[in-house]
């Protein structure tokens, strides 16, 4: 037993989680019955027992988790925010079909500021509900992105991204760069967003400007975020236009780094997995968004044999229609479980890692989130464990992800900011949300001419 310390003695914190299973994610992946996280200035003071902890800490704000889990805040590790207003827009189509003939045209029409604002909302307040903390996103006006998640509390690697067509924010290449200069100049060192420049795919983007990016990147230190290897078309022109696969082709022109975060590299063969991981290049799977595209299945259990770098990613609401890493990581271990005929393949603890450390690792920021330890920030999350659905609790990790649903988060904490508070939004106004969001709706079907 801890000995008694007066109350006037105990150091003060802003905030105590208390009393519930705690799994943190550390390298020996603790799980800690009846814990306790204490909470200071953002960052996480103390994991331990919750009657250690509350034998040093007092706090002006207590969170009782009892009968609850608290785990690190979840990781997307690919979106495209604004597109929740394209949800449900184009389904049961390929990529190519997907991308050429509904979505280019969709954003040619209705993408600007404002309808980046309100899909960024729709999009934070559905991510704060399933307990995600941290997104990983590409889209056009990524500073009001970024300005939204910022208000919101949210933490974010945003990339502005990069195309070689005319684009909703910039008219051609010279535009384009001067407003990622411009994003990335006005976040860089702000707490809880990272700027990064996004070339939207090696197939979208010529190689001189893929170098450019690279330079710019490699002279802000920012991150590269990319899409990579997506289907095997990409990988088929690929061979016939530049003479070596996406991830080859990369590798030969000095794209491939540790600054790298890559979705998707679905058709990688090993030597191009061996490329990645020696290189340090994140990667980001997005298995439900390939399943509906047809893309195909990622290498995954090669990944985790080479100790790749790889998160989970939902894809954006207009491929995929919804933004859970919950649906996602039970996916990911199902669906590799299918595809090799091996049970084994793709525990649930491996699942569960690519969510929140490993997909930590992905981002290039496992230094500050994706585990519960003294020094990371404080991004985590509160679980109801006694809903139906997770009676019996046998194994935490297979509860969390062949039973948890985002319905079963009840609190959210980013940079110790309560977002989310017995399953209500504290930061945003949700009803505001959807009443803008439909006005938005009836505009794309409208200029569409789709039948609604």
């Amino acid at each position: 037993m801890p000995s008694l310390t007066p109350l006037n003695q105990l150091l003060r914190v802003d905030t105590i989680v208390a009393g519930g299973l705690v799994v943190t994610m550390d390298e020996q992946r603790r799980v800690i019955a009846d814990g306790a996280v204490a909470i200071a200035a953002g960052q996480i003071v103390a994991v331990g027992k919750r009657e250690q902890v509350e034998a040093s800490y007092r706090a002006d704000e207590r969170i009782d988790a009892v009968g609850r889990t608290v785990i690190p805040g979840l990781i997307n590790g690919h979106a495209h925010l604004p597109m929740t207003l394209f949800r449900g827009l184009a389904d049961d189509q390929d990529l190519d079909d997907w991308l050429q003939h509904t979505i280019f045209p969709a954003e040619a029409m209705n993408v600007d500021e404002a309808f980046v604002r309100c899909g960024t909302r729709l999009g934070v307040a559905e991510l704060i509900r399933g307990g995600i903390t941290t997104v990983c996103d590409m889209y056009y006006y990524e500073m009001a992105v970024a300005e939204e998640l910022a208000a919101a509390g949210l933490r974010g690697l945003l990339g502005q991204v990069l195309i070689d067509f005319p684009a909703p924010d910039a008219a051609d290449h010279a535009a384009a760069m001067a407003c990622l200069a411009r994003f990335v100049d006005r976040w860089q060192g702000h707490p809880l967003i990272t700027p990064a420049i996004a070339p939207h795919a090696p197939y979208t983007v010529a190689d001189d400007h893929l170098i450019e990016a690279q330079a710019f990147a490699v002279d802000r230190a920012s991150p590269l975020i990319i899409h990579l290897s997506e289907t095997n078309h990409e990988v088929q022109e690929s061979l016939r236009l530049k003479g070596a696969r996406p991830v080859e082709h990369l590798a030969r022109i000095g794209l491939l780094s540790d600054r790298m975060v890559a979705a998707h590299v679905v058709w990688a063969e090993a030597h191009e997995l061996d490329l990645l991981r020696d290189h340090g290049v994140g990667v980001v799977h997005n298995p439900q968004s390939n399943m509906k595209l047809a893309s195909g299945v990622a290498p995954l259990p090669g990944m985790l044999a080479r100790d790749l770098a790889v998160g989970l990613g939902t894809d954006g609401s207009g491929s995929n229609n919804d933004l859970s890493i919950w649906e996602e990581i039970d996916t990911a271990a199902k669906l590799h479980k299918l595809i090799s005929g091996d049970p084994t393949m793709v525990s649930a603890l491996e699942a569960f890692e690519m969510a929140t450390i490993r997909g930590a690792r992905a981002l290039h920021l496992d230094a500050q989130i994706g585990s519960l330890e003294v020094g990371k920030r404080a991004d985590l999350v509160v679980l109801e464990m006694e809903a139906i659905n997770q009676i019996p609790l046998s194994s935490i990790y297979s509860a969390l992800v062949y039973t948890s649903k985002a319905s079963d988060v009840c609190d959210v904490l980013v940079e110790g900011q309560v977002l989310l508070r017995q399953r209500q939004l504290k930061t945003l106004n949700n009803a505001a949300i959807e009443a803008e969001a439909l006005l938005f709706r009836r505009q794309i079907i409208e200029r569409l001419g789709l039948v609604p």
